[in-house]
């Protein structure tokens, strides 16, 4: 009987450690718990900006205004009845030779 239960208590410490301590164990276990987190959140990002396209999608379809904004953005188109404007900021550059003999009288 004395062996039934040391053979008993082997094959249970045997198990524990492969539960603990091998490579396919609890370790194993957390580790993919983390990569299928990790996985899921890429997966939400990546249906909200599914969604954002959708939604671009739908607008270039149905929408005139949608397209008139890219055609603006993008293309830099005006339409008929406007009149386009160009500020250009004041070069910031060296100065120029002109600048320069009247700064030295």
């Amino acid at each position: 009987m004395k062996w039934l239960a040391a053979a008993l208590a082997v094959v249970l410490i045997l198990l524990q450690y492969r539960i603990w301590v091998s490579a396919d164990g609890v370790r194993e276990v957390q580790r993919l718990k983390r990569a299928v987190a990790a996985q899921q959140q890429e997966n939400e990002q990546l249906a909200e900006r599914n969604r954002q396209l959708a939604a671009d999608v739908r607008d270039l379809k149905t929408g005139m205004q949608a397209l008139e904004e890219r055609a603006r953005s993008d293309l830099g188109m005006i339409g008929s009845n406007e009149t386009f404007y160009q500020v250009v900021p004041p070069h910031s550059g060296p100065a120029s030779p002109q600048t320069r003999t009247a700064s030295a009288r």
